[in-house]
């Protein structure tokens, strides 16, 4: 036997010691032990208004294209603010789990999906037309 695995710990051994130990304390206590004159405050809540979009009175075009040999739906007319198509974009990708992008005012959105962008742009209040096919 030797000496080293019977009563010398290794330095492995002490730092998988301390990592336990430490690993215990929750990151509050250890912040605590690093910054002892640290008075807390109350956490401020952050108030999240809802945005509303902006509702046009002229009807969204929603159109098919076949770009580079791929389906597109690309919808354009929005009147509202850039941010506002941006928020808009990026809920119609999540919805539908597609890629797309928003470029020059409009959504190009990959594939055909017309019947559903305009059932979800009609429920949101929106005016749309179809163009094409």
């Amino acid at each position: 036997m030797s000496l080293r695995s019977k009563s010398v710990p290794s330095a492995d051994q002490n730092y998988v010691e301390f990592y336990i130990k430490n690993k215990k304390m929750d990151l509050q206590e250890q912040l605590k032990n690093l910054f002892p004159d640290h008075i807390e405050s109350e956490p401020e809540e952050i108030q999240e208004e809802e945005h509303t979009l902006f509702i046009q009175k002229e009807p969204m075009i929603c159109k098919f294209e076949k770009r580079k040999g791929k389906a597109t739906t690309i919808i354009e007319g929005y009147e509202g603010t850039d941010e506002d198509f941006k928020i808009l974009a990026k809920e119609i990708k999540t919805k539908l789990s597609v890629g797309g992008t928003f470029k020059d005012d409009s959504i190009i959105i990959q594939g055909d999906y017309r019947d559903k962008i305009m059932q979800i742009l009609k429920e949101k209040g929106f005016k749309v037309k179809r163009v094409g096919g």
